[in-house]
């Protein structure tokens, strides 16, 4: 079975995560699935949007735990681990089309990075947002400590990412983490009321309008994005990780000794 569809209404190619018994947690073959995805809307000439959402009762948890259990016990792949994600979610900010991410649910950890990536966000009132990648000794490094200070300012960055806090949709609109949100029964028609508004501009325009201000806004990216993953190695090989994961997979508070 597939875990990630494409459906196209008119000119909008909705991209949907679809591994719904796992929150659509994000393993190898759902990330390769999703970059075969977005590089086919990039290059179609006939989608003039895309929309990202998620199957099930959730957008999504984010890195599978399987995967990240791995990486405690063998950083060394971490580098190879996080290229292949960071390609794919940088094709969301890359195409010159806008690109709008739906969350209901909840966008925890690398789905929020995903997020990020996108143009722009809607979300339900009640869905549950944020990076507790600190929680576990690592740090947000497929965009989110790159990208999140440019959404939401630095000061809200770092206490979002610093303290692991998550926040629901109708904190994430006040603080500027996601453009719109409404009841999750109106999640949908939300959405599309932005797509109608993207789609009444001219397409040529809009997509040029997105890489200078996205060029204005993250001048230094492709460093930053750089510094995530040294700064992960450090972490990866820290006895704090390889603590958060045991607590992590035991379900209990971790115990970090801060080497």
């Amino acid at each position: 079975m597939a875990l990630v569809r494409t459906e196209d209404l008119g000119a909008v190619r909705h991209v949907v995560l679809d591994r719904p018994e796992k929150r659509n947690a994000m393993n190898g073959e759902l990330v390769q699935a999703l970059g075969v995805a977005l590089k086919a809307a990039a290059n179609d000439p006939e989608v003039r949007c895309v929309v990202l959402r998620g199957e099930g009762p959730m957008f999504s948890s984010g890195m599978d735990f399987t995967d990240l259990v791995g990486l405690s016990e063998a950083p060394e792949n971490l580098r190879a681990f996080r290229a292949e994600i960071l390609a794919t979610w940088n094709l969301a900010e890359e195409m010159a089309k806008p690109t709008v991410c739906q969350i209901h649910g909840g966008a925890i950890g690398g789905a929020l990075e995903l997020a990020l990536a996108c143009d722009l966000r809607v979300t339900a009132r009640d869905a549950l947002l944020g990076l507790p990648e600190t929680r576990v000794g690592l740090i947000p490094d497929v965009g989110g400590s790159s990208r999140l200070p440019s959404v939401v300012g630095l000061g809200r960055a770092k206490e979002l990412i610093m303290t692991a806090k998550l926040v629901d949709g109708v904190e994430a609109e006040r603080i500027g983490l996601v453009n719109r949100v409404a009841p999750a029964e109106e999640l949908e028609a939300a959405t599309q009321q932005l797509v109608d508004e993207l789609l009444a501009c001219a397409p040529v325009a809009v997509g040029h309008a997105k890489r200078v201000m996205d060029a204005s806004a993250k001048p230094a990216l492709a460093a930053t994005l750089e510094l995530e993953v040294t700064a992960q190695e450090l972490c990866a090989r820290s006895a704090d990780y390889a603590e958060g994961a045991r607590a992590l997979s035991e379900r209990r508070q971790p115990e970090f000794t801060g080497r």
